[in-house]
């Protein structure tokens, strides 16, 4: 028996980068954990930014959701909070914001050689845990994927193709839409079971075991007779 765990994602989201971990936690303690295969789907919260677009993320957030820079600090120290909770380092200002269609396309690339975990904690860990910009800089893409153990040439021949793994992305982001994901992080499990937000480890738990009950054999009664039970035996009928 196999669970399948289908995570579509965003490099740009928090809590992405939360709901991960909190996931792991889950699956760590899951008895059936090696039976489980977990795979990372592409979606980009903004799509429509250029490919070489890079700025800070406090006055994006103000202005999208109507709020004071000073609001907006106050929420991502509120998310460093419980990424320290969680055993991450999440760095609270400073950080940027940009076009995430190159890392998704490496993400997809990672996942051919079966290794798509360490690009995506690669990928985290730059924009999240490091002050350095991220967004909108191919060499730093290279450099982020190179220290994670990845070739260099694949690297770069990834990068400078822009149709290599275009459509894998794009049919991540189409099956996001048809599943009725509207934001991320979306766990789908076994395609019966969604999942939607960073939720509590506690929440994954009782997915994963539902989603494990439902591959449990069924026992098919084939005969019913006298028996034994908690409440007593079947008292023979006398003729």
């Amino acid at each position: 028996m196999a669970v399948q765990v289908e995570v579509w994602t965003d490099i740009n989201c928090p809590f992405c980068y939360l709901g991960k971990r909190r996931f792991e936690e889950a699956l760590d303690a899951f008895p059936h954990k090696d039976a489980v295969t977990v795979v990372h789907r592409s979606f980009e919260l903004d799509p429509t930014l250029p490919k070489d677009h890079s700025d800070a993320v406090v006055p994006h957030i103000a202005e999208k959701y109507g709020i004071s820079e000073a609001q907006a600090a106050a929420n991502e120290r509120g998310l460093g909070a419980q990424a320290e909770a969680a055993g991450l380092t999440y760095v609270t200002s400073g950080r940027d914001f940009g076009n995430s269609f190159d890392m998704h396309r490496l993400l997809h690339f990672a996942l051919e050689q079966g290794r798509q975990e360490q690009m995506l904690d690669a990928l985290y860990a730059a924009n999240f845990a490091e002050e350095r910009a991220l967004f909108g800089d191919t060499e730093r893409l290279v450099e982020v994927a190179v220290s994670a153990g990845f070739d260099e040439a694949a690297v770069r021949a990834v990068l400078t193709d822009p149709d290599a793994y275009a459509d894998a992305v794009r049919a991540d982001e189409a099956e996001a839409a048809r599943l009725g994901a509207r934001g991320v992080p979306f766990f789908v499990l076994d395609r019966k079971y969604g999942v939607s937000g960073a939720q509590p480890a506690e929440v994954f738990a009782q997915a994963l075991e539902q989603a494990w009950s439902d591959h449990a054999p069924q026992l098919a009664m084939v005969a019913d007779g006298d028996a034994c039970g908690p409440d007593g035996c079947a008292v023979p009928q006398r003729d």
